[in-house]
This record gives structure tokens, sequence and C-alpha cells, in this order.
């Protein structure tokens, strides 16, 4: 059975991503210092290589917000997802197509949607969603995620967007699966079970 899940940096603090985000400083304001244990000192076999790619490997479609897409598609490479994504928005518009195996599909009639059309494309694999913060947000208030990978860095951004900002914190019980350290960040697996479950 698919799962939904997402996989996010945050600081110390929360933040997904410090302020004056846009297309030519996606992360914001100190936000890329949340993800240099992706770029930094990291082992080419060591465990967090190998969550990369355990992570990668388990992802067989992406959802993620219209914002997101604005602001990442002017920087990243061609075919960079191989794989369907679907984009959430209110606009219709044609799928873009990229060279390889990348589909952008834009969504404009809610995350159920988005859901039903990434599992039937995710070839029996799990559906990550990718972000931003108000798309991870959305989904987890509608009780839809089943797990999440948080890279805990150690940096305190101060402001910025809050990934956990305006969740309800009554409908979850959420449960460590799995710490891996790491020399810049701290990997931890949580499962998600709604309270009515």
């Amino acid at each position: 059975m698919n799962k939904l899940f997402f996989d996010s940096g945050i600081s110390l603090d929360g933040f997904l991503a410090g302020d004056h985000r846009g297309p030519q400083n996606p992360l914001g304001d100190g936000g890329m210092s949340i993800h240099n244990w992706m770029y930094e000192g990291g082992q080419e076999n060591g465990p967090e290589s190998k969550l990369v790619e355990d992570t990668l490997a388990r992802t067989g479609s992406y959802i993620m917000g219209k914002r997101m897409f604005e602001e990442g598609e002017p920087n990243w490479p061609e075919d960079l997802y191989k794989a369907d994504v679907y984009v959430l928005t209110h606009e219709k518009r044609d799928p873009w197509v990229q060279k390889g195996t990348t589909v952008f599909h834009f969504i404009n009639d809610g995350i159920e949607s988005a859901v039903k059309k990434a599992k039937n494309s995710s070839r029996g694999k799990d559906i990550r969603i990718q972000g931003g913060a108000e798309t991870i947000q959305q989904f987890l208030n509608a009780g839809l995620v089943d797990e999440f990978i948080l890279h805990i860095s150690p940096v305190i951004l101060g402001s910025g967007i809050r990934l956990f900002e305006g969740i309800d914190k009554t409908k979850f019980i959420i449960e460590i699966a799995e710490v891996i350290p790491g020399g810049l960040s701290t990997h931890v697996k949580y499962n998600l079970k709604l309270k009515d479950q």
C-alpha cells in the first residue's frame, strides 16, 4: 500500500526556510545552511548517503505546492525528479513534460485528487509530499501523512517559515521510528497515526 510521507530539513528552532524567500533565494535568508549535511562532509557510503538513496528508491511520485514549483523551477536541472510530480494550483495548465521521465501535472481540484493521481502513477511506491511548508501543513491537517523524516540541523534561523505552524496537535500520535546521527544534522524518522484509529 502506498504511504504518504514528507522529508524535510529544519533548523533547531523549527524553521523550514528563512525570511525573504524568492526564486533567487528559494530557502530564504540562512535557509541553505539547513541542508549543509547534503553538500558537505558526508561519507559516500555512510548512513546519510543510504538515507538519501532509500528515500529516492521508495518514492514513486511527488506532490508539491505551486510556490515551491515557481521558486524552484528556474534552478532545477532537467529531469530532476525522474517521476510524475503533481503541483497544487488554482490554475488550469497543461502538463509540462521534461526530457527524461519527469512530468509536472498541475492539479486544481484539491489534495485528494492529487493523492489519487499520484497513487495511480507511483508504480506501487510511496508518495512524497515535497513541500513547501503550507502544502505539508495541509496534508498533515487532513490526516493524510503516514510518516515523515526530519533532518534537524544545528542552526538557529530566528525567523522564517515554520514547518509545523497551524497544525492540529490533538489529532496525532507521533512515534519515533529511527534516529540516524550525522556530522551536520540529526535525522529522525517518525510514524504518524491519527488518534481515532
